[in-house]
């Protein structure tokens, strides 16, 4: 038997030889393991305090299936124990094991230790409910929070921090529990005030000020309370208020000056940053990784190819044989800032000597070939990527839909998740821009429902994807709807939404909305004028739209560009006002280009004014010579001139320089298919059914009123065969079939690539008005709507009213018993109507009463065009649209 003495010297060996370990952390694996074999060897029977070490050092180690099988060898494990290995586990991110072992330790065990373990594990790993909720459980359980408590807490509140009354009520608890002393509390105290107030739904300047308090009332600050509160004001944009403080202490912050750098770089104050950096060298404060990324990244953005070009070499310079976490960054900054530069070849060349890569790394570099377009070399290299993550997704789907390849954009969004990756709200919006581009409105709202299910409908991204999808597809009352619900939005959600009001005709309300925007503090950018100017352009806005052309610069201090100065060029000319338009472009401050002549030309076609077409045409032969539009716009004044020589030496011209002419094609989606029509078309396998449809329509027309318009008929030619030739134009085919095969009374959707002619313009409207159904036609530059104004649905009777100006949120008992028949804990309702002015009634015996929903067709009666309503439970996801004064229910699959 070995006696008591030796065993206790044998264990205050192992001890000290563990504790040099723990010192050692870097490796102290490949120390404690020899230790631990030694142990083993010599037959000692380590005790708890030894076993816990052990614990903790394999833990650290990042060695968990050691630490395991020590803690699991042990009969009853200690506090401290299972405290180590919650660390342990947090520090892997394996949340769902730390939790394991925190939910099978008894009450009666517990400590306040082991529960900061727990929350601590929580905030690392960005589960800030989760943290704020055991804190909760914590003190019901009568477990006193300590200093260190208050650290974990306070840094997951500023995670999810998004009022200021959050940041107050632990603040309360801090000074009740008298901690309120302890710097490394105040510290954490005023990070969650600071990143609260950078929430777009919080007070930032009651925040900051009440953040301000704390550090001057701090009795001692270290390091970390002058960069909190100076990245703090960086944070919120005060970057004078930033300055100051980093002005008021002698202490070299570099993790300050690199988030100064970063906030002026943010601001696109480029002379601002490169001056911080040197004053950054002469004060010898020391540069690290974050500080040259920076630096890198304003060289970047800037444009300055030669300072960046420095800026590596300085890197190379000071930064002998540096170790991989600081050149993997500074490298990438590199291989970006080379792209952007146009220097491709540096920045593949950097990217192949690199002796280790991330998936930064490999994201930079295909994120440059789409950014430049190259999507072959895209694809090649996504394709070789040894692994992906999220992100690379999102770099391909939003980069081909972006250059319109959006069939392929959607094929990406499927494979990604037959991958098993789970979309994000940017993959989200990737995937619905794509179907803005095809015009495809069913699978934008199959992609709307998805993203409600996941959770994302308050995704400002994904918000702002969906206004211009929605407007895109026609339906701008959905736009507009959801616009007005979304929780918070930003400049971007505000241009979507005028520009859409703009392209659907509606300026009035257009400018109504830049100048609700104005009102809210936000201030214009260049597209806010863009699109505003457009809008009054569509809408013969003459004066409103030249009085915002003039507050660009005057009174917002933005310069007009080309496109701002082409579209009012584009508003005077198609009011006729040339004389104008040419003192506009007489006063540019550069020479017009070929979006000016463009806009000029497309003026005189409108008003036929052919001398000074004739001039902007010679222009753009020379600017663009293979532009087919040219031509054709010059063509077409001589042939309604009468001019048919003229237009004949145009053509001829055309033919000569080897320039083609786009066809003119039309499309429409009809279940599930996309059909799509050229001019005369005879391929369509139903096109004797759409050409007798059309010719007996034609008939209910003409005892209305309508004659067809053979000047649209840019041919010489006899007038019965003119006639003939209006009525193949493309978008009459794909509006034909429309009324065919889509249910009565169902909105067409029609677009195509071209602008609509005058004709067809007016044939829609006596279509709309003969079949009583909503006509809406996208062309080349904007929407057409065509709706009898006289055609409404009449209220059947015993039918209950729900109006969602009163009712948008309600208990779900009173919503039973009126509307949906349908039991949830909880549920949200947006309703696309103009404004939430019209009512929807639903009969209630057609509504199923035993508690689910089902898939169906339900009668509604509505003076309310075409809408959508989602409704959003804890346990469904549905989807209503009001069409052919039926109300059919869509039901998607639980949300879990």
């Amino acid at each position: 038997m070995t006696p008591p003495g030796s065993i206790r010297t044998a264990a205050n060996c192992y001890g000290s030889l563990l504790q040099i370990c723990c010192l050692q952390s870097p490796i102290s694996f490949s120390l404690a393991r020899p230790v631990h074999a030694h142990m083993i060897a010599s037959g000692f029977q380590p005790r708890g305090h030894i076993l816990n070490r052990l614990i903790d050092i394999y833990g650290k180690s990042s060695k968990l299936e050691y630490a395991r099988y020590l803690f699991d060898e042990i009969p009853q494990p200690d506090i401290v124990a299972r405290t180590t290995l919650i660390a342990a586990y947090s520090a892997a991110g394996d949340l769902k094991l730390s939790r394991k072992i925190f939910s099978e330790t008894p009450l009666r065990m517990r400590d306040s230790v082991f529960y900061n373990a727990m929350i601590t594990a929580y905030s690392h790993n960005h589960d800030g409910h989760a943290a704020i909720e055991l804190f909760c459980d914590m003190q019901r359980d009568s477990f006193r929070p300590d200093n260190y408590t208050f650290t974990s807490v306070l840094g997951a509140l500023a995670l999810v921090a998004e009022k200021e009354k959050h940041c107050q009520l632990l603040h309360c608890a801090v000074v009740k529990s008298g901690t309120g002393f302890v710097t490394s509390v105040l510290n954490a105290l005023i990070s969650s005030y600071v990143k609260c107030a950078a929430s777009p739904s919080a007070q930032s300047s009651s925040l900051m000020a009440e953040a301000r308090r704390l550090f001057d009332e701090m009795p001692n600050r270290d390091e970390l309370s002058w960069t909190t509160i100076i990245t703090g004001y960086v944070r919120n944009n005060d970057l004078d208020a930033a300055k100051e403080f980093l002005n008021g202490t002698s202490e070299k912050l570099g993790v300050a000056w690199n988030a100064m750098i970063s906030g002026y770089a943010h601001r696109g104050l480029h002379l601002e940053a490169f001056e911080m950096f040197r004053k950054m060298v002469m004060s010898k404060i020391q540069l690290d990784e974050f500080t040259f990324t920076s630096i890198i990244s304003v060289c970047a953005n800037a444009g300055c190819f030669r300072l960046g070009k420095e800026m590596h070499a300085y890197f190379l310079k000071t930064v002998a044989n540096p170790a991989p976490d600081i050149a993997m960054p500074v490298n990438n900054a590199l291989i970006t800032f080379y792209w952007k530069c146009g220097k491709a070849d540096i920045a593949r060349e950097i990217f192949n000597k690199m002796p280790d890569r991330d998936l930064v790394s490999w994201n930079i570099i295909l994120s440059g070939y789409v950014n430049a377009g190259c999507m072959g070399e895209a694809k090649s290299f996504f394709n070789e990527m040894p692994e992906k993550n999220i992100l690379s997704w999102i770099i391909m789907i939003s980069g081909l839909a972006q250059i319109g390849f959006a069939e392929e954009a959607l094929k990406f969004f499927n494979r990604m998740k037959l991958q098993g990756f789970e979309p994000c709200d940017y993959a989200f919006a990737g995937a619905i821009i794509s179907c803005s581009v095809l015009g495809s409105l069913k699978h934008g709202r199959q992609l709307h429902a998805q993203l409600v299910r996941y959770g994302y409908e308050s995704s400002l991204s994904a918000g702002n994807a969906l206004i211009t999808m929605y407007a895109r597809c026609g339906v701008v009352d959905a736009a507009h709807c959801l616009f007005i619900n979304m929780p918070c939005v930003d400049s971007v959600s505000w241009n979507a939404m005028i520009a859409a009001l703009g392209q659907h005709g509606q300026g009035a309300q257009a400018i109504e909305l830049f100048e609700e925007m104005l009102k809210e503090g936000i201030l214009p950018d260049r597209i806010s004028f863009l699109t505003v100017i457009s809008a009054c352009s569509h809408a013969g806005l003459v004066k409103e739209g030249r009085k915002y052309f003039d507050s660009m610069h005057n009174v917002y201090s933005v310069t007009p560009d080309e496109e701002h100065y082409a579209r009012v060029i584009d508003l005077l000319c198609r009011a006729g006002n040339f004389s104008e338009a040419k003192e506009v472009m007489e006063s540019m401050p550069f020479e017009p280009g070929a979006p000016v002549w463009e806009a000029l030309l497309a003026g005189c076609r409108i008003h036929g004014n052919i001398d000074l077409g004739i001039e902007a045409a010679e222009r753009l032969f020379e600017l663009k010579p293979q532009h087919d539009g040219t031509y054709v716009l010059l063509s077409n004044m001589y042939a309604v001139a009468g001019q048919w020589n003229d237009m004949a030496k145009v053509r001829k011209l055309m033919r000569d320089r080897g320039v083609k002419k786009e066809p003119g094609c039309s499309w429409i989606e009809v279940e599930n298919k996309v059909h799509s029509f050229l001019v005369g078309d005879s391929n369509h396998p139903e096109m004797r059914q759409i050409y007798n449809y059309l010719e007996q329509l034609v008939l209910e027309m003409r005892k209305i009123g309508y004659v067809p318009d053979t000047k649209y008929v840019l041919h010489d030619m006899e007038s019965a065969l003119k006639e003939h030739e209006l009525s193949t134009h493309s978008e009459k085919l794909a509006v034909a079939y429309g009324l065919m095969k889509l249910p009565h009374g169902a909105t067409v959707r029609v677009f195509k690539n071209l602008r609509i002619c005058g004709d067809c313009h007016n044939a829609f409207k006596f279509m709309s008005k003969v079949v009583g159904s909503e006509i809406v036609v996208r062309d080349g530059k904007r929407f057409h709507h065509f709706r009898d104004a006289s055609v409404t649905t009449t209220a059947t009777s015993g039918i209950r009213d729900f109006s969602p100006k009163d009712n948008a949120k309600k208990e779900l008992n009173s919503v039973k018993e009126q509307v949906i028949g349908f039991s949830c804990l909880n549920y949200r309702i947006q309703i696309g109507l103009h404004g939430f002015e019209y009512s929807i009634s639903v009969k209630a015996s057609s509504l199923p009463d035993d508690g689910d929903l089902t898939a169906g067709e339900y009668q509604v009666s509505t003076k309310a065009p075409p809408l959508i309503i989602l409704i959003l439970s804890s346990t469904w996801l549905l989807m209503y649209q009001v069409m052919a004064n039926k109300l059919h229910v869509m039901v998607n699959r639980p949300i879990l």
